[in-house]
């Protein structure tokens, strides 16, 4: 058994027979403690996960999907008798009393959760940059293929643990990116499902309009297979590549370096090799028309959707209380300087009142951006908008990683969909010539279409291969 190479679905062929739970889940948990540096868990629940898997091997049911497989699950989503402190101090003791619906649907297909993963504090975050946890010496999750590097956000423990290939597979939330740019520093895949596919409760929210769970795993078969077992559905075949049009659109390309824009035309020329229609598109305001849906209703939503989460959790806090204790500085100011005051950034420094911004946005904004996209599939006859997940590889992490200016690159390409609440694969496309650091591209199609999407991304992840693992 190669671990490192090994996915989610061939482990659980594997539980079948070849070995056993225990020992892939003692594997597991090794591995985890031996990447302590990479900081990556909040949570190790080593004597819960062995249990599960003594009784998954004890048992006579093989069948389940995920039967026995180690997985792990972000620490804003809920799992029962482990703490869910959304990375943030206020809730590091807060102990939920149920699973969240979309962790009852894996431990129901058999999977065994190994521990809760670390996060960009309150997810509001690319970097995961965290000052609140830590199981190293420095603080932030590090990168799988550079300890020096981010690991992206705000699923950050998630992707590193992928990456690092401590587990092939776990669960995520996005609100504008946070299970794409993990997953894309650190050469995994993962699926932003279109918005509602998955239930929301027990996960800790920014926005009810934006925010999803999402899979993120090995590869775009193993991403299926949990979108499978938590939305249900058949289990997909790889798309014919000479049947599927892609577009691309000139200001997805803009502030590359050079190893993505190397990789990404490679990519492009690799999908044509395979049959695949390229187009070039346009989608004139897209930027303009994302900038008045993203910060508006994010920043708005975050107050209402965390005080009603608050009141859920039955910890008696409140959302002053709990900002108050908030650690990451970049997170603290935008707490203490926007959501708590319910203000966002007006003409010449000023602050405003968010109400009449927001509702510009829920009700013109955001339908004009979603009438965009559904033009551009339709009028190009598109299954899917394709470029580089972020435009950069991974940069250093220290609190200047937490900048506005990285917020707002790394999340250059992954927002607009985020906000058309249109679905979007990310899959692991080359380690970059000069880097040696994993890049992604990005498939986003129209609303719905996550199973199309997932069978055209295992159709591409042939063409394209799976990263080497990172050096030991």
């Amino acid at each position: 058994m190669d671990f490192d190479q090994l996915t989610l679905t061939e482990a659980a062929a594997g539980l079948a027979g070849t070995f056993t739970s225990t020992a892939l889940t003692r594997e597991a948990l090794a591995r985890a403690k031996a990447n302590a540096e990479l900081n990556a868990f909040v949570t190790l629940d080593e004597a819960g996960a062995l249990k599960a898997a003594a009784a998954f091997d004890a048992g006579d049911d093989k069948t389940k999907p995920l039967g026995g497989v180690p997985i792990v699950i972000k620490d804003n989503i809920e799992v029962a008798g482990l703490p869910c402190s959304a990375g943030t101090p206020a809730l590091k003791d807060y102990i939920p009393k149920a699973d969240a619906p979309v962790v009852t649907k894996l431990r129901d297909a058999g999977a065994i959760i190994i521990g809760k993963t670390s996060m960009h504090e309150l997810a509001f975050g690319i970097s995961g940059y965290n000052t609140a946890f830590k199981t190293a010496a420095e603080y932030g999750v590090r990168n799988a293929y550079d300890r020096t590097l981010i690991a992206g956000g705000s699923s950050s423990g998630t992707g590193a643990a992928i990456g690092a290939r401590i587990v092939a597979g776990g669960l995520g939330t996005d609100t504008g990116g946070s299970v794409r740019v993990p997953a894309a520093l650190n050469g995994c895949a993962s699926l932003r499902p279109t918005v509602s596919r998955y239930p929301q409760n027990g996960i800790a929210p920014i926005s009810h309009t934006r925010d999803t769970a999402g899979p993120m795993a090995a590869t775009m078969a193993d991403v299926a297979l949990l979108d499978r077992v938590i939305a249900g559905g058949d289990a997909l075949a790889p798309a014919d590549l000479t049947q599927v049009r892609v577009g691309l659109a000139r200001s997805m390309l803009a502030n590359l370096d050079a190893d993505t824009e190397a990789a990404f035309q490679e990519a492009v020329a690799k999908m044509k090799v395979q049959g695949v229609t390229v187009v070039g598109i346009e989608m004139p305001q897209l930027a303009e028309l994302d900038a008045q849906v993203s910060f508006p209703v994010a920043l708005y939503e975050a107050y209402d959707d965390l005080v009603a989460y608050l009141r859920h959790t039955g910890t008696g806090l409140s959302i002053a209380a709990l900002a108050e204790q908030i650690a990451s500085a970049d997170v603290k100011g935008t707490y203490d300087g926007l959501v708590i005051p319910r203000k966002l950034p007006g003409p010449d420094g000023t602050l405003v009142d968010a109400k009449p911004i927001y509702d510009a946005a829920i009700e013109i904004a955001r339908p004009a951006l979603q009438a965009l996209y559904a033009r551009s599939f339709a009028d190009n006859r598109l299954d899917a908008i394709a470029f580089p997940t972020t435009p950069r590889v991974a940069i250093p992490s220290n609190p200047e990683s937490s900048s506005l200016e990285n917020f707002g690159l790394f999340i250059q390409n992954t927002d607009p969909g985020s906000n058309a609440g249109i679905p979007g694969i990310q899959i692991p496309i080359a380690l970059g010539a000069s880097s040696s650091l994993p890049i992604g591209l990005e498939l986003d199609g129209p609303a719905g279409s996550d199973p199309r999407l997932l069978a055209i991304g295992m159709a591409l992840e042939g063409a394209f291969g799976r990263l080497p693992p990172p050096a030991r």
